[in-house]
């Protein structure tokens, strides 16, 4: 028997070279686990399968190159190719397999079956290149434990790939377990080799017969695994390496994003999607942050709760669209009016906030009439709309905690101009948190307000449609307290008839204006009117039509200069007793107003039924009419009805000249508002109407 020899020196380089190729293999797993598209994942497949089968079949020839025989030695072309085939397909049958999601058990003991056998196969096609005669012989149980070490090491291989095959593994750990697999391969190897037996005076036919002499196969085989594998790890590592930053550009970017998305989030959080202004919330904080610096500074702070008096309208009558741009245009106004230290904040609905230092008092009555001016006309949709708004102005004092309580007393405040009339502002006093003994309290000043110049009327004009002179005003009740300034007419009102006291507060009213209204008359004004307001407990009073009586006849003025005012829902209550005492009124020659007609629920019959000589229609309808076609045909419809009825029609609330000339333009025959002149004291009220006609508008132009 031929007795063989091996090169330590190639020994080596076939142990290099299968961990190589190990390590080769683990890195192409990862690759093709990991590729972002099918088309990267085949090439990947392609490419690692080749480097693969080529290294294990370089180690597989430099091992057989380190085995030397005393006799030439020469390897059969085509089947040295066929042994290559064989690698490269047992290589890519192992990358297929650890790319699947999942490798359970049963398929990894088959998978190294049959990646074993195709090792096997590869390592003795090898052998038989050797074309040796006679034939190799082989030992049964080196055989047989050559074939196991190939499975075994195939089942490492798969297990150890598959669970490497993620890219974030470190590179010692796939190191290690490439010296294991390699290792292993070697050593199916050499127990190959030690399994066969080489006939004495044999010889190796491929040697002369155009077989590869070793030196031609030694050069070939170390130049295509060192270039095949060093090729594969090169253009690897280039991709990872592109793919890190890639991922690094990518986290970098994202984090970008995540960090804008996270400030974009906080400002939602804390501000008004619609107009970007502070929210209830940041609006609290903001406002804390600006007591401390005011009490450090020693200056006092201001907080004006505003509310838009007719959003509610304007959403029914153009749309939520238009509110939405009158809020937003309300909000540009305040931020172009405060300073850049001073907080606009949007509380909710149509509700606003401004916190800013002040002097004093006087200070922040003054900013909130520049407020209420600076948003009265707002050019919404190419056209200019008058927006009215209450202000409540709360003042820093010794006892305010917090932010909380400084706008909750502004509310309170807001509610209270709200109460006394459109478009005005209220400053906080202690008497507006309506406790029932500050009612008493102010019950009790009430009392002795009435005939004293506590208690006074403003007038506003009511003016001729036709003509535009004055023809006549509207009484309006105010109380100017002494220690808590204008007190609202409503609050007035509720206090007088809760506590039985509107009989002798009506009275006065009823009085005072027919003696102003003797003394206009007086002054040369005999086609002057003057109109009273009358409450549900007065005209249910028996005593009602005496009292009048009485005060026409105290005053020397006609009871055709008095028009008593009653609201269509107090006309509703209790039609029957309201008709007796209305029809008692007009016998006198009293005309009577129909107010807020609209918003109740009279019927044409009902109508028919009262001695009412005049309709007034609500402000509501009037808002609306330069742009609601539905409020035009309502207004026309009630012109129309109340001339059938031989009525006079009266326009309150008119706050634009485009509404005036609407107005006038359906035949109204009396406008009012604010347009036309603001309820003033009558002495204001003789200097600015007495003696003066107010144009009429020129109907001309369609």
């Amino acid at each position: 028997m031929l007795v063989g020899s091996y090169n330590p020196l190639f020994v080596v380089l076939s142990v290099l070279v299968a961990i190589l190729a190990s390590y080769t293999a683990l890195d192409m797993a990862a690759r093709v686990s990991v590729a972002d598209s099918r088309r990267s994942a085949a090439l990947w497949l392609l490419a690692g399968s080749g480097a693969m089968g080529a290294g294990i079949w370089s180690m597989h020839f430099i091992g057989m190159l380190a085995f030397r025989l005393p006799i030439p030695v020469g390897y059969d072309l085509w089947l040295t190719l066929q042994s290559l085939l064989v690698a490269i397909a047992s290589a890519l049958f192992a990358l297929w397999l650890v790319s699947r999601p999942t490798l359970p058990h049963l398929r990894l003991a088959l998978g190294a079956l049959l990646m074993g056998i195709g090792i096997a196969c590869m390592h003795y096609l090898g052998m038989t290149a050797l074309r040796m005669h006679p034939q190799i012989e082989y030992d049964r149980f080196w055989f047989a434990l050559s074939i196991v070490i190939a499975v075994a090491a195939s089942w490492s291989a798969l297990f150890i790939a598959f669970r490497l095959r993620a890219s974030d593994h470190p590179l010692p750990a796939r190191l290690a377990a490439a010296i294991v697999l390699g290792l292993a391969i070697v050593g199916m190897h050499y127990t190959g080799m030690a399994a066969a037996h080489f006939a004495e005076g044999s010889v190796c036919a491929a040697a002369g017969t155009g077989g590869l002499p070793t030196e031609w196969l030694a050069a070939f085989v170390v130049v295509v695994s060192v270039a095949v594998i060093g090729v594969t790890l090169l253009v690897s590592l280039l991709e990872q390496r592109t793919r890190s930053r890639l991922l690094h550009l990518r986290n970098s970017m994202l984090a970008a994003s995540l960090d804008d998305a996270r400030k974009e989030l906080f400002h939602a959080n804390l501000h008004d999607p619609l107009t970007g202004l502070p929210n209830r919330q940041r609006a609290l904080e903001r406002i804390d942050q600006q007591i401390a610096s005011a009490r450090d500074a020693g200056h006092s702070l201001a907080v004006l709760s505003l509310d838009l008096d007719e959003l509610r309208q304007i959403n029914g009558a153009f749309g939520h669209h238009v509110g939405d741009t009158v809020l937003v245009g309300v909000s540009e106004r305040l931020r172009q009016l405060m300073c850049a230290g001073d907080l606009v904040a949007r509380l909710g609905g149509d509700q606003f906030v401004i916190a800013t230092p002040i002097e004093d008092e006087p200070a922040a009555r003054r900013l909130a009439e520049r407020v209420i001016t600076a948003i009265n006309t707002l050019r919404v949709g190419g056209r200019d709309m008058r927006v009215t708004c209450s202000i409540g102005v709360a003042l820093l004092s010794a006892d305010t905690e917090a932010g909380q309580s400084l706008v909750s007393l502004s509310e309170i405040a807001m509610r209270h101009a709200q109460q006394a009339g459109r478009n005005i502002h209220a400053v906080y006093a202690e008497w507006m948190k309506g406790s029932v003994e500050q009612d008493i309290r102010l019950l009790a000043d009430l009392r002795s307000a009435i005939g004293t110049p506590q208690l006074l009327l403003h007038y506003q004009p009511r003016i001729h449609a036709n003509s535009g002179r004055v023809g006549g005003a509207e009484a309006l009740l105010r109380w100017r307290h002494p220690e808590h300034g204008l007190i609202p007419c409503e609050r007035v009102i509720r206090l007088a008839e809760q506590h039985d006291l509107m009989e002798p507060l009506g009275q006065w009213v009823l009085n005072e204006a027919c003696r102003q209204m003797r003394s206009w008359q007086d002054a040369g004004h005999q086609d002057w009117r003057i109109s009273v307001n009358l409450s549900s407990r007065q005209l249910g009073s028996g005593q009602l039509l005496g009292q009048v009586r009485q005060i026409l006849e105290h005053n020397g003025l006609h009871p055709s200069r008095l028009i008593l005012e009653i609201s269509e829902s107090v006309v509703m209550h209790d039609a029957d007793t309201t008709s007796t005492s209305l029809r008692a009124l007009a016998a006198l020659g009293i005309g009577i107003s129909i107010d807020d007609f609209g918003t109740g629920y009279s019927s044409l019959l009902q109508l028919k039924r009262l001695p009412a000589t005049e309709l007034k229609i609500d402000r509501a309808f009037i808002l609306a009419v330069e742009e609601s076609d539905e409020d035009v045909v309502i207004i026309s419809a009630i012109i129309a009805l109340g001339h059938a009825l031989n009525m006079d029609v009266v326009a309150e609330g008119i706050e634009t000249q485009g509404q005036r000339t609407y107005i006038e333009r359906l035949g109204c025959d009396y406008l009012q508002g604010n347009q036309l002149g603001q309820p003033v004291s009558a002495e204001s009220f003789m200097r600015l109407h007495g003696g003066v006609a107010l144009p009429a508008v020129d109907h001309s132009e369609p």
